[in-house]
C-alpha cells in the first residue's frame, strides 16, 4: 500500500495516511484501492485487536477528495463514481462496525472528505490550534458531502443545527468543534494525540457510533416532528431566493438530508452517493471547482507574483486621502497590525477618515467579537496628520485621492520624497493609467497601481497593475502587501480601466444600451439577477454614480485627443451621459438616476423612465438579455486576455468573480467559455455579434488566445 501504512502493536492497529508525493492526503485513486486492502486487513487481524487508531503523517490531518481527478469527469462517469464511492463507504463502515473502539487523532486541518473520514472514529481528539479548520466546505465548490457527512452530521447534529455545515459550507476550529460535540477532546500538542487515544481505548473496550445504538434518536426530531416539518416546509423557498436556481449543490444537500434522516442508516448513505454521482460530473461542479480550489490556490501560492525576491511585510505604510477609500485601507492595515499614517488636507478630514475605523470596531465590541483593549490598539496604530513630514519612513504611500490626473501628480510629488530608501509608491486608480500616473514619479520602477475595491472592509480583491516602468521588484512587494491584508491579489498590466474597470464597463454599459434600445428596465434589472449578477447594471450605475463614469468618458475623450485620436461612445455611454447633462440624474449620491431614493422607503425605478425609453412594440427575449450580460464581459475579458492586460486564466477567473461580482456558477469571465466549449461559445458570439453589435466579436487574435489558454487538467 501506497498511501496508507498499517501497524498492529500490542492490540492497537493504527492506519497512518500518507500519501507519497503530496504535501496532503486525498481520496485519490490508490488511496481508495488502498482502504479497501487495509480494511481487509483490519477483518483478518479483528481477534487480535483492542482498538483502531487513525493517524496521518502530514502536517495536515486530510485534505479531502482529488480535485484535479473530478474535474476530468465525463457525464458518462456517473455511474462509476457511485460505485467508487459506495465501495468507500463500505468501507468505513466496516471499521467502525467491528464492535472495537475507533480513534481518529486530528493533527490538523481535515475538510471535507478529510472531516468524514474523522467521522470514521467513534472518539474524535484534535490539537487545539485556532488556525485548525474542520467542516465539510462542498457545496461553495459544487458539491455535497458524499462519504457519509450529510448523514453523519445531519445525525449528529439535527436537521436544523446542520444546516449551516452542510448548506452553506460553514467551518469550525477545534474549540468550536468541542463545543458542537463533533471533537470529544482537546490536547497541545501533536504527540500528545496518540497517549490520549490510548488511554481512551483502553478505557472503552466496546464501542460504536451513536446511530448503531438501537435507543438512538436523530437531535430535534425527524422530518415528522411538527417543528422541523413547518421549517422544511420553507426551506426549499428560502434557499431557491438564495441560490436562485443557479447552484443546485444545497439544494441536493437539503434533499439528502430530509429524505436521509427518514430512513436507516445505510439508505441514507446511499442516497447521499446518488446525489452526489450527479452532481459531480455536472458543469456547475467542474466550473466552481476550476475557479474556487485550483484557481485560488494558484493565487494564494504566488503564481503571479514575479521574481524571487525576498517576502516584503509591511511595518509603516502611508495613505493619502481619508475619504471613502483612503479611511477603509488604513482600517484594514491596522486591522492587521500595520503602523498607519491617514493623510489629509487638514486634521478634521484626516479624523473623520480615522472615524470609520473607530465605528467599525465598536461595532464589534458591542457585539462581543473585539474587546475594548484590541480596538485601542488597532486605533492607535493609526495616526492622523495633515503633513507630510509625517510619512517620513514610510515603506510604502498609497495615494487613494480624487481621480484626477492633476491632483494625483500633486501628491506625489509632494508625499514620495517621504518613502524610505528602499520604499515605493502605489496609486489607488481605478481607471487612469499607472504608466501615465508615474510620470509625476522620481522612481517609475518603483510605482505601482493597487486598486482597491469598496468597501474595502469587505471586498476580498485588490487589482495589481504593472506600469511600462515598474519592475519586478515592486509588483512582487505589491503583492505581498495585499496578501499581508488577507486580501486576494491579481496581476495586470498597465491600460486604459486595467482589467475589472474596463470590464465591469462593459456590463453596465450593456444594461444601458438595452434600456436605450426600448427594453423595460425591470426586465433587465431582473434579467441580470436572474443570469447571477448581485446587482442589476442600472442599480450599479446609480450606486457608483451616473457622474462618474462621464468624468471617466469626459477623461477618455481628453487623453484621446490629446493623442490626435477620436473616442466613438458607445451607446450605453451616451444614454448614462444624456441621464447627467439633459436629464439631470447624476445618481443615488446626486439625489437619483435610474432609481428614486425616497425617504424612509425602498428605492424604486425612475417611473420617467417607461416614458423616455421603453418601447412596447419592440419585441425582447428574457434569454438574449441574458446572454448579452454574460458574453459581453466574457469577450471582453478575453480580450483583456489576447492583448496581456491579463496574463493568465486564473486572474482573470478570480478578478471576475471577487471584484465584477460575475457570476460564480460559471467560475469566471474565462471559465465561463471554457466550461461551455469553445467552439459552443464563439458560435453564440458569433449570433450576437450579428444581432447587437461589434461588442460580441471575437476576432482571430483574441481566438488564438482563448486557444493558447485553454486549461488542461
Amino acid at each position: 500500500m501506497n498511501t496508507i501504512r498499517y501497524e498492529l502493536a500490542d492490540g492497537i492497529a493504527t492506519l497512518t495516511f500518507d500519501e507519497p508525493g503530496s504535501a496532503v492526503n486525498t481520496m485519490c485513486q490508490a488511496w481508495q484501492q488502498d482502504l479497501t486492502e487495509v480494511t481487509a486487513r483490519v477483518l483478518a487481524d479483528r481477534t487480535q485487536l483492542k482498538g483502531l487508531i487513525l493517524a496521518s503523517a502530514k502536517t495536515t490531518f486530510f485534505a479531502g477528495a482529488d480535485l484535479k481527478a473530478t474535474m476530468r469527469l465525463q457525464p458518462e462517469d456517473a455511474q462509476r463514481v457511485f460505485a467508487d464511492i459506495e465501495q468507500t463507504k463500505k468501507n468505513f463502515r466496516t471499521l467502525e462496525t467491528l464492535g472495537i473502539p475507533v480513534v481518529s487523532c486530528l493533527n490538523g486541518t481535515a475538510l471535507g472528505g478529510g472531516w468524514e473520514v474523522a467521522l470514521i472514529g467513534h472518539h474524535r481528539i484534535a490539537v487545539d490550534h485556532p488556525k485548525i479548520q474542520f467542516g465539510l466546505p462542498e457545496v461553495t465548490l459544487g458539491l455535497i458531502p458524499g462519504a457519509s457527512g450529510i448523514t453523519k452530521m445531519t445525525r449528529l447534529l439535527g436537521l436544523m443545527g446542520a444546516q449551516p455545515y452542510l448548506l452553506e459550507g460553514k467551518l469550525f476550529n477545534p474549540r468550536q468543534a468541542l463545543e458542537l460535540q463533533l471533537v470529544h477532546a482537546l490536547v497541545n500538542r501533536p504527540e500528545d494525540l496518540r497517549p490520549a487515544a490510548l488511554a481512551w481505548i483502553a478505557s472503552h473496550p466496546e464501542s460504536r457510533q451513536p446511530w448503531d445504538d438501537k435507543h438512538y434518536k436523530i437531535p430535534g426530531g425527524t422530518p415528522s416532528h411538527p417543528k422541523i416539518a413547518s421549517a422544511l416546509t420553507v426551506a426549499p423557498a428560502v434557499l431557491k431566493k438564495t441560490t436562485r436556481g443557479l447552484y443546485p449543490a444545497p439544494e441536493a444537500a437539503l434533499a439528502a438530508m430530509v429524505e436521509g434522516a427518514q430512513v436507516d442508516f445505510d439508505t441514507a448513505l446511499r442516497i447521499e452517493s446518488r446525489y452526489l454521482a450527479q452532481l459531480i460530473v455536472s458543469p456547475v461542479a467542474k466550473n466552481m471547482i476550476n475557479t474556487f480550489f485550483h484557481n485560488l490556490n494558484a493565487i494564494k501560492s504566488g503564481q503571479s507574483r514575479p521574481g524571487t525576491s525576498p517576502r516584503y511585510q509591511p511595518q509603516k505604510v502611508g495613505v493619502l486621502g481619508a475619504g471613502m477609500m483612503g479611511a477603509g485601507i488604513a482600517y484594514v492595515q491596522a486591522s492587521r497590525g500595520i503602523q498607519t499614517v491617514l493623510k489629509d488636507v487638514s486634521l478634521e478630514r484626516a479624523e473623520a477618515g480615522k472615524g470609520y475605523s473607530r465605528q467599525l470596531t465598536q461595532a464589534k465590541v458591542e457585539q462581543g467579537k473585539l474587546s475594548a483593549e484590541a480596538q485601542q490598539a488597532l486605533l492607535d496604530r493609526i495616526e492622523t496628520t495633515d503633513q507630510s513630514a509625517a510619512l517620513q519612513g514610510c515603506d510604502l504611500i498609497i495615494e487613494a485621492v480624487f481621480e484626477n490626473r492633476e491632483l494625483k501628480a500633486q501628491v506625489t510629488q509632494e508625499a514620495e520624497p517621504q518613502l524610505a530608501p528602499d520604499g515605493f509608491w502605489a496609486s489607488n486608480t481605478s481607471t487612469l493609467p499607472i504608466s501615465g500616473l508615474a510620470q509625476a514619479s522620481a522612481r517609475p520602477e518603483r510605482f505601482v497601481g493597487i486598486h482597491f475595491f469598496s468597501p474595502v472592509d469587505k471586498m476580498k480583491l485588490v487589482e495589481i497593475i504593472r506600469g511600462q516602468q515598474t519592475d519586478d521588484a515592486t509588483v512582487a512587494r505589491a503583492y505581498d502587501y495585499v496578501q499581508a491584508l488577507g486580501k486576494v491579489p491579481i496581476v495586470v498590466n498597465d491600460a486604459r480601466g486595467f482589467y475589472t474597470s474596463r470590464t465591469f464597463g462593459t456590463y453596465v454599459m450593456e444594461g444601458a444600451a438595452l434600456l436605450g434600445e426600448g427594453v423595460p428596465a425591470p426586465v433587465i434589472e431582473n434579467a441580470a439577477m436572474q443570469a447571477g449578477m448581485p446587482v442589476g447594471p442600472l442599480a450599479v450605475l446609480d450606486e457608483t454614480a451616473l457622474s462618474l463614469s462621464v468624468h471617466v468618458l469626459e477623461q477618455t475623450r481628453a487623453d484621446l485627443a490629446a493623442l490626435g485620436q477620436t473616442y466613438t461612445a458607445s451607446p450605453g455611454e451616451l444614454l448614462v451621459e444624456r441621464m447627467v447633462k439633459e436629464l439631470k440624474r447624476p445618481g443615488r449620491a446626486g439625489g437619483g438616476g435610474f432609481y428614486d431614493y425616497p425617504a424612509g422607503q425602498k428605492k424604486r425605478l425612475w417611473p420617467e423612465l417607461r416614458l423616455l425609453f421603453e418601447k412596447p412594440d419592440q419585441p425582447w427575449d428574457l434569454q438574449d438579455i441574458k446572454d448579452r450580460l454574460l458574453y459581453r464581459q466574457a469577450i471582453e475579458t478575453a480580450r483583456c486576455l489576447a492583448e496581456r492586460v491579463l496574463t493568465s486564466v486564473h486572474d482573470g477567473n478570480v478578478g471576475s468573480i471577487f471584484g465584477i461580482g460575475f457570476p460564480a456558477w460559471t467560475g469566471g469571465a474565462l471559465q465561463f467559455i471554457y466550461g461551455m466549449g469553445l467552439p459552443a461559445f464563439l458560435q453564440r458570439a458569433e449570433q450576437l455579434a450579428q444581432r447587437f453589435g461589434p461588442g460580441f466579436a471575437v476576432d482571430a487574435t483574441t481566438r488564438a488566445a482563448l486557444e493558447a489558454h485553454r486549461p488542461v487538467y
